[in-house]
């Protein structure tokens, strides 16, 4: 399972060191794209092939499942984890997630998420402030 939030640098080469508790998890190769609220998603080959095969099934006559497609897949590249752990982010993705030198990269359960330091604190303080009304609303669909 990844979980956890760590604090990292990109380097002047665009890469990225994946934290120590990821990478065995993770493999050798990986797909990172473009995520939601303005970071990357980066998924282990075998979580990919499930998104992957989920989005393809999904009716190209309806807008925003030709949308979502376009947007996961579009931006998507494969990578791969070099011996000391580290990634390469391409700049059309930092720019695509405002990445600066300092990020923070985040395990959500089945995937890694990686976001620009600020943008990720804002976030999570919105979200903290929001969670007894988050917990409730999934509460009341069988969640928690």
């Amino acid at each position: 399972m990844l979980i956890g939030e760590y604090t990292h640098t990109i380097d002047d080469k665009n890469r990225l060191s994946l934290p120590a508790k990821f990478r065995s998890e993770m493999g050798k190769k990986i797909v990172v794209t473009p995520g939601l609220d303005s970071c990357l998603f980066v998924f282990t080959q075998k979580e990919w092939l499930k998104i992957e095969e989920k989005l393809n099934q999904s009716s190209i006559g309806q807008a925003d499942s030709r949308s979502f497609s376009r947007h996961m897949f579009a931006g998507a590249t494969e990578a791969e984890v070099d011996s000391i752990g580290r990634i390469l982010i391409p700049e059309f993705l930092r720019d695509r997630a405002n990445l600066k030198s300092k990020v923070v990269v985040i395990g959500v359960s089945s995937r890694v998420e990686i976001w620009n330091e600020k943008t990720w604190g804002e976030y999570k303080k919105v979200v903290e402030k929001q969670a007894d009304t988050l917990a409730e609303k999934l509460g009341q669909v069988g969640v928690i």
